[in-house]
């Protein structure tokens, strides 16, 4: 059985340190002055996740009813006859009030994170973010939103599949392309080989145990420290655009041996199959989400076109509706997205751990001293309430991955490991 088939099944091993791990409330922990910190931080995060989403919806059923979208359709009509110039138009105008409405949630927000040392970026640098990603998201925006009314013009009742083929096309593009040009619009990116030769080699040893395939060439150093005080490693993209990349912040503040385990979750993820696996599962919710969502475009339209003065579903001001919808249905699935997240997460970690048994002295305690670090670091509520942590948590938390960190140890009398 290869890796990727295995992490599909529980060890015995592992599900005994599951267990273990679920009564362990001590592998992370915090002070009481952090601990009361920390747990302000997570009710004000769950406030603002769900105000967020709250208001997503409702600004646009607002939007709505007060025929918004119906008077930027006359703006950008009576503005050109081309249909090119009419999309973009609309898409402006539509995206500028959604993100203009969005603007004090994340003022606030940022706010918070500068509060609570999560954040150092200056509002300067900030407000520059915030606008390239505008412009970015406009431009995308309005040439996916030109080749649905393409195709529900000739497909009225089957465009939910038929702009889904292009909608993944477009996934996919993005993934591959991100890492190379969107990403650097963000952050300063460098060759780790050039920034630090003594971790590539470190780093390399992971790598020939795994038997991933991934040179030097492709792990790069990433400046958070400019903007954030977290700690974070990721892998993206595929194919000639895939790499690993470590911010600035996780190599100071880690250790050689904690770095190794950081590195070795990362590499799980490319061993495992996470990012085809992710484009799969995103295909799969994107098919239904569309059908679903054409239903009930179709049926909002009979309902209440009239009065939102819609013409049709060809109509420029139609696309507030399908939005509207779209972020109904990313609401309801999120948990399944979350659940689906944390599961590949988990499996990440387990490969992690076990890629650097012989590497370092103690696989557990290094796992575990890397979670107490990383939750120290940002904050992290060791009890976070379980209906929140189900809704909105994309890894599993800290402290159960602290927990299960410190229980696994596959290579006891009896036990056995589940990758390697």
């Amino acid at each position: 059985m290869t890796p990727a088939q295995a992490q599909w099944t529980t060890t015995p091993t592992e599900a005994l340190a599951l267990r273990q791990a679920a009564v362990n409330h001590t592998a992370y922990t915090l002070p009481p002055e952090k601990l009361k910190t920390a747990q302000e931080l997570f009710r004000l995060r769950t406030t603002l996740h769900f105000a967020g989403e709250g208001w997503g919806i409702l600004q646009l059923v607002l939007l709505l009813a007060l025929g918004v979208p119906a008077r930027m359709r006359d703006v950008a009509e009576n503005l050109t006859k081309n249909r090119w110039g009419q999309c973009f138009a609309f898409t402006f105008l539509l995206l500028l009030a959604i993100t203009l409405l969005n603007l004090p949630l994340r003022v606030y927000g940022h706010h918070a994170s500068l509060v609570y040392g999560l954040s150092v970026q200056g509002w300067g640098s900030w407000l520059w973010d915030q606008t390239k990603s505008f412009w970015l998201t406009w431009f995308v925006g309005a040439l996916l939103a030109m080749v649905l009314f393409w195709v529900i013009r000739r497909s009225p009742k089957r465009w939910w599949f038929w702009f889904w083929i292009p909608m993944m096309a477009a996934v996919l593009f993005g993934v591959f392309i991100s890492p190379i040009v969107v990403d650097p619009l963000f952050n300063k990116f460098e060759p780790l080989e050039q920034r630090n030769p003594a971790l590539v080699a470190q780093l390399e040893r992971v790598v020939v145990r795994s038997g991933v395939s991934l040179p030097p060439d492709r792990m790069f150093f990433m400046q958070a420290s400019q903007k954030v005080t977290s700690l974070n490693a990721y892998v993206t993209g595929f194919g000639p655009s895939k790499r690993l990349v470590l911010w600035d912040t996780t190599i100071a503040a880690s250790t050689p041996d904690e770095l190794s385990g950081i590195f070795g979750h990362e590499l799980g993820h490319y061993a495992l199959h996470h990012i085809a696996l992710g484009l799969v599962f995103t295909a799969v919710l994107m098919l239904v989400g569309f059908f679903v969502g054409q239903r009930a475009t179709e049926w909002l339209l009979r309902r209440y076109g009239a009065r939102w003065r819609i013409r049709s579903q060809n109509d420029w001001a139609c696309l507030a509706v399908l939005v509207l919808v779209l972020n109904v249905l990313n609401f309801i699935s999120e948990p399944m997205e979350n659940g689906f997240s944390r599961a590949i997460e988990h499996n990440a970690d387990v490969y992690g751990q076990e890629a650097i048994h012989g590497i370092v002295d103690d696989p557990q305690t290094t796992t575990q001293q890397g979670f107490q670090r990383l939750g120290e670091t940002s904050l992290d509520d060791p009890t976070p309430h379980p209906f929140v942590d189900f809704w909105t948590s994309s890894h599993p938390s800290t402290a159960s991955r602290a927990a299960f960190a410190a229980a696994y140890n596959p290579w006891t009398a009896g036990q056995h490991p589940k990758y390697f």
